[in-house]
């Protein structure tokens, strides 16, 4: 079962996605380039330095018994997660923001469907990531603690808030109504409280690969910055500002993590 904690760290994140999807109500238009620049920036930030503190130095500091081999899980883990995201980014069809040419397997989905379909599947290991810390903490790991899994909680769910924002303005703009247009947006976040308990529920069986775990969730979200956000960030004129907010969102995560964990 559950606790409260728990279930309120794991929504955290839904509720930033949703809160972003509500946009589609009080803007009139879709996001302008350069914001949307900034705001997959900042997102990529958030994520690169979560992978980083949330789940690599903890994968490693959790191998310590293993001396100088101490690096294999986090590795191993990290390649697991970067080529289970590959393998996704080939078999489900989804179409990235400002491009016209969907990826993944020809099929006749309508271009909002390829939208969300993308949004939901950077999402997966997003979910993946605060599941696996909270399996850490209920595991009694001494390297989290959670202060530190809401940190990434809430550090996911900031930068949620844009990614809500960011998928449910085009689909108003492609003549979805509004409240499609926000359940659409919010759905695109259901997978992370979903991933999130079954990651818990797999991690409860078998503790002794949770390094391995942490690593996986790591190597899935750094595909997801380099694939997807890196690319989009600095797509079209050249500007300064994806660079900028990356490192705000870098270090806005970091301090999270350090501060609270």
């Amino acid at each position: 079962m559950l606790s409260v904690e728990i279930m309120q760290g794991l929504l955290i994140p839904f509720l930033g996605t949703t809160l972003g999807a509500a946009c589609v109500y009080i803007l009139k238009k879709e996001l302008k380039a350069g914001v949307q620049k900034g705001l997959m920036g900042f997102a990529a930030g958030v994520m690169v330095a979560a992978s980083i503190w949330s789940l690599l130095i903890p994968a490693m500091d959790g191998s310590a018994d293993m001396g100088r081999w101490a690096f294999v899980p986090a590795v191993t883990g990290f390649w697991t997660g970067t080529l289970f995201l590959l393998l996704l980014d080939h078999v489900i069809p989804h179409l990235h923001l400002d491009t016209e040419e969907a990826e993944g397997p020809k099929c006749s989905l309508p271009k909002t469907a390829m939208l969300v379909l993308a949004v939901t599947l950077h999402n997966i290991p997003e979910g993946m990531a605060v599941g696996v810390v909270f399996a850490g903490w209920l595991a009694g790991n001494a390297d989290i603690t959670l202060s530190g899994a809401l940190a990434l909680s809430i550090g996911i769910a900031i930068q949620n808030f844009p990614e809500g924002a960011i998928i449910s303005l085009p689909l108003r703009a492609e003549g979805m109504s509004k409240h499609k247009s926000f359940i659409s947006g919010m759905l695109s976040g259901i997978v992370e409280p979903i991933g999130a308990v079954l990651t818990i529920l797999a991690a409860t069986y078998v503790l002794p690969v949770l390094p391995y775990l942490l690593a996986f969730a790591a190597g899935a979200m750094i595909y997801v910055v380099v694939e997807e956000l890196i690319p989009e960030m600095s797509a079209g004129e050249h500007s300064d500002i994806g660079v900028l907010t990356f490192a705000l969102g870098f270090t806005l995560m970091m301090t999270l993590d350090v501060a609270l964990g």
